[in-house]
C-alpha cells in the first residue's frame, strides 16, 4: 500500500539530526516556505490544538484569514506561532501522524527552532529572554550572600514585582524562585559515601548528581533527599566535579552556539565519570532530556555525547530499574495519603512510562491522582510579560484536577511546573517534590 494513501504512519516515529550547521539552515526564505509546508499539513489536521498556544494561534490565523487558508496568512504572522513554541517535544511524539518515517516528514518543533535559531542569529531577541536563559550567570550573581536577600525580597514584593514587570517583562503574578547563596554544590562539596556499589543489568549502583542550575541555585533540597533517598537504598551518590547549564534555555532561544559551548564543558566531566563507572542522574526533566535527546540529535557524530546519553537517567527512573532488580527498600513506614502527580512534559519525551507513578504506587495508603497534561511553563514562558495569562490558561485544566482532587499533596517532576501548579491554586499550599515526598515516607 501506497504511503500517500495512508492518513499517517504505522511505523515507530524517527528523527532527524538537526542540520544546525548548513548554512541552509539559516535560510529565512527557505524557512518560510517549510513553514508554509507544514502550516498548511497542521491546518488540515488540527489535533494539536489542546497541546499549547502555537496551535490555536494558527488555527485563528488561518481562519481569520482571506482565504481560510495557510496562503492567506501573512509570512510576518508565522512568528507568532513560533513564540508560543516552547519545545516540548509532545507533539511530535503523541499527536503528530506523519512524523518520519511518513513520507511528509513533519518534525514542528524542529522547525520552530531553526525558526528561533534564525531570529537569534538576527539579533531579533530581548535583553530580558538572554537575562533568562542566562541561568548560571543569574544563579551565581543572585546567590552572592548580601545580594541573596535583596534579589529574594524584591521578587516577593508587590513593588518591586511591578517593577520588574514594567523594566523586564517578567509578569508580576508569576511565581520566580528563591535563590540560595548556600547552593547545593556548596552543600555537598564535602559528601562521600562509604557505600558500595551494587550493579545490576543496566544500572552500575553507584549514580553521579548532574545538580541542574535550577537544582543548584534555587531548590537544593531537591538534591538532598535524592541523594537521602538514593543512599538509603544502598546506592552511592557523588557530585559532578564540574558542570554548566545543560543548555536546555540557550536551546529555547535559539543560541545553539552557546548550547555547544556548555556542551563542551559538560561532556568531557560526565563521559570521565561513565568510564569510571558512574551512572549520571539529573533531578530536572529537561536537563535529561537534553542530555538524552538533543545533544545527541545536535552532534550525532559525536561518540562522547552519544556515551553520556546513553549513561543519564530520571532519578524514578533509575529507582524503576533498581525495583525490578529486586534491590529497592520498598518498607515505607509512613504513608502519603492523596498524592496528585503532574507528569511533566519532558519527562514523557523521555519514553521511559510513568516510573514516578509506578514507585509512589509502593507507599502503603497512598492514593494516586495521575494528570498528564502540560502545565505551561517551560522555564521562562510563564514569567513573561506578554506570555504569563496564557501560560495559566494552559494549566488550568492541571489545577482543575488538582482541587477536585483534594490531595494532601502534590507535586511534579518538573519543579518549576510544580509551582505553576501552585501559582494556579493560590490556596497557599505549597508543591512538593515527589522525590522528596519518599523520602517522607521513608522517614529519612
Amino acid at each position: 500500500m501506497s504511503t500517500s494513501n495512508r492518513e499517517g504512519s504505522l511505523e515507530a516515529p524517527t528523527r532527524h539530526a538537526l542540520n544546525w550547521r548548513d548554512a541552509e539552515f539559516y535560510n529565512e526564505a527557505s524557512l518560510f516556505q517549510e513553514l508554509e509546508r507544514v502550516f498548511d499539513i497542521c491546518h488540515g489536521c488540527r489535533r494539536c490544538v489542546s497541546l499549547c498556544h502555537s496551535f490555536p494561534t494558527l488555527f485563528d490565523l488561518v481562519d481569520d484569514s482571506k482565504t481560510m487558508e495557510v496562503d492567506g496568512v501573512a509570512k510576518a504572522d508565522y512568528w507568532q506561532v513560533v513564540d508560543h513554541c516552547y519545545l516540548c517535544d509532545l507533539c511530535f511524539l503523541t499527536k503528530c501522524p506523519y512524523v518520519p518515517p511518513h513520507e511528509w516528514n513533519l518534525d514542528f518543533p524542529h522547525v520552530m527552532l531553526r525558526a528561533k535559531a534564525i531570529k537569534y542569529k538576527q539579533g531579533k531577541i530581548s535583553i530580558r529572554d538572554k537575562i533568562l536563559s542566562s541561568t548560571d550567570a543569574v544563579g551565581k550573581l543572585a546567590g552572592i550572600p548580601v545580594v541573596v536577600q535583596t534579589v529574594n525580597a524584591v521578587n516577593q514584593n508587590k513593588l518591586g514585582r511591578k517593577l520588574l514587570e514594567k523594566t523586564l517583562g517578567v509578569h508580576a503574578d508569576a511565581i520566580l524562585p528563591k535563590y540560595h547563596s548556600k547552593t547545593l554544590r556548596k552543600k555537598l562539596k564535602n559528601h562521600r559515601s562509604e557505600l558500595v556499589a551494587d550493579p545490576t543489568g543496566k544500572t552500575q549502583g553507584k549514580v553521579a548528581l548532574f545538580a541542574t542550575c535550577y537544582g543548584n541555585y534555587n531548590e537544593p533540597h531537591l538534591g538532598e533527599d535524592l541523594v537521602a533517598v538514593f543512599e538509603h537504598n544502598g546506592i552511592p551518590v557523588a557530585l559532578a566535579n564540574k558542570e554548566t547549564c545543560c543548555g536546555m534555555p540557550k536551546l529555547e532561544l535559539g543560541d545553539l552556539e552557546a548550547v555547544e559551548k556548555a556542551k563542551n564543558i559538560n561532556i568531557p566531566e560526565l563521559v570521565r565519570l561513565v568510564d569510571e563507572g558512574w551512572d549520571i542522574i539529573a533531578p530536572v526533566p529537561s536537563c535529561a532530556l537534553m542530555f538524552k535527546q538533543e545533544l545527541p540529535l545536535m552532534f550525532p557524530d559525536d561518540g562522547d555525547v552519544q556515551k553520556v546519553a546513553a549513561a543519564i537517567f530520571d532519578p524514578f527512573q533509575y529507582l524503576a530499574l533498581r525495583h525490578k532488580a529486586g534491590k529497592l527498600n520498598t518498607e515505607f513506614p509512613n504513608s502519603l495519603g492523596k498524592v496528585a502527580y503532574h507528569v511533566a512534559c519532558h519527562q514523557r519525551v523521555q519514553k521511559i512510562g510513568l516510573k514516578t507513578r509506578d514507585i509512589l504506587a509502593l507507599i502503603p495508603d497512598t492514593e494516586i491522582e495521575v494528570i498528564e497534561r502540560c502545565s505551561g511553563h517551560d522555564g521562562t514562558y510563564a514569567v513573561k510579560t506578554e506570555f504569563h495569562k496564557i501560560s495559566m490558561k494552559i494549566a488550568r485544566p492541571v489545577v482543575n484536577k488538582v482541587k477536585k482532587f483534594e490531595p494532601d499533596h502534590y507535586g511534579s517532576d518538573c519543579p518549576m511546573a510544580g509551582h505553576q501548579i501552585e501559582n494556579g491554586l493560590a490556596n497557599g499550599k505549597k508543591t512538593e517534590h515527589p522525590i522528596s515526598l519518599v523520602r517522607q515516607a521513608y522517614g529519612i
